[in-house]
């Protein structure tokens, strides 16, 4: 009686030993700098990307800054759309990671790869629903901590804080 208990104990772990080397074995390894330095590279690229549209805008077109920055903004989303819908920012993203998805850009790739992702399911039950699966949070926390930050900023105006 003793034996078979201690026989599936031995099988147990045996295959939890048998698990762990599996697990080992195909997890990546990264090396967190590296994945960091290529996160910057891609992000600072984005960035002056970015730079490079307000300088020709408000210089070389005579925008001025508000105008120039939205229109920035309105190009870095439609290049990140642009890109996710060629299958090229997916690639970006896995290169880069952190580095393509903290900008505008990524927020705006979140949406469009959802809409691309559901289209068969149709306009409605695909893309309608569907379409901030993965930036809805992002709106929603957001929106809620501005709600937050706002009401702080209003109680310390009435308290003489701020």
């Amino acid at each position: 009686m003793t034996q078979k208990n201690q026989q599936p104990k031995t099988e147990q772990q045996k295959k939890e030993q048998d698990y762990r080397e599996h697990v080992e074995r195909v997890t990546p390894r990264y090396s967190l700098p590296y994945q960091m330095g290529k996160a910057f590279v891609l992000g600072g690229l984005i960035c002056v990307l970015g730079q490079m549209i307000l300088h020709v805008a408000t210089q070389k077109l005579g925008l001025d800054r508000e105008t120039a920055a939205a229109w920035c903004s309105m190009l870095l989303v439609f290049a990140s759309v642009l890109l996710t819908g060629f299958n090229i920012y997916p690639k970006l993203v896995e290169w880069g990671g952190a580095g393509a998805l903290v900008p505008i850009t990524g927020f705006a790739n979140s949406v469009a790869s959802a809409a691309i992702e559901y289209r068969k399911e149709g306009q409605v039950f695909g893309i309608g629903s569907k379409i901030f699966t993965i930036a809805g949070p992002v709106i929603l926390f957001g929106v809620f901590t501005s709600w937050v930050l706002g009401l702080v900023f209003w109680i310390g105006t009435l308290a003489g804080i701020v």
